[in-house]
């Protein structure tokens, strides 16, 4: 996806050239994957074919960034990385490139354990959760004021419904905010690592191509 400010995937703004995703990976997994049957789907609508090529994905990720948002939020979605990176391998780096590439190794890891932080909080499973459990109570209150003939009580146990909202309420606005304040750290160190990698190939330290993870063992 071209990143920008307003999505909220935690990637603001892409650098000219993205060294984290590998394109080519994208293309080929939404062409074969059935996982993105839907995604395929929406390329073969907009390229008005019912079969389209891997280049001709490539040149549709690139003329529409929500095909590749919409990737990268259905694989946050099912605990799949958008990292298609390897860490560097430090032995037989020079002390320069060396201490650049540590500094890339470390933001990789962080960016790994907060990607699931990228998801659109409202497609989050916290929030599945939290709706869940208050159906529960609904459920519940329901139980007691009519089977048990509790009707004497409704109004005690409905007050604990209400309290029971509320305290969802104020936790979801809790968990939102861990969201906004990870995606804001998340687009930071995405934007940091693009530019350190270029640092890198720029100086000859790494060979970008032998680090990029070029499927995933996680597709069947």
């Amino acid at each position: 996806m071209e990143l920008n400010k307003t999505n909220n995937l935690g990637l603001k703004k892409s650098p000219k050239k993205d060294n984290i995703i590998h394109m080519p990976r994208v293309a080929k997994e939404i062409k074969e994957v059935g996982l993105y049957n839907m995604i395929l789907q929406d390329v073969c609508n907009i390229a008005k074919k019912s079969s389209v090529s891997e280049d001709e994905i490539l040149k549709i990720l690139k003329d529409n960034p929500q095909i590749l948002r919409d990737y990268k939020q259905l694989n946050v979605e099912y605990n799949l990385s958008n990292i298609h990176l390897k860490n560097i391998d430090l032995n037989g780096l020079n002390a320069d490139c060396k201490s650049v590439a540590k500094k890339v190794n470390k933001n990789l890891d962080i960016m790994r354990e907060i990607e699931k932080y990228t998801l659109d909080f409202e497609q989050s499973s916290t929030l599945v959760i939290i709706f869940s459990v208050e159906f529960f109570v609904l459920f519940s209150v329901q139980y007691f004021i009519v089977l048990l003939n509790l009707k004497d009580w409704q109004w005690w146990i409905y007050g604990i419904f209400a309290l029971s909202i509320a305290i969802a309420w104020q936790y979801a606005k809790k968990e939102r905010k861990k969201f906004e304040f990870f995606n804001k750290k998340f687009e930071k160190l995405y934007d940091e690592t693009n530019s350190l990698i270029d640092e890198l190939v720029n100086k000859g330290c790494i060979n970008l191509q032998n680090l990029i993870i070029k499927s995933s063992d996680e597709h069947i």
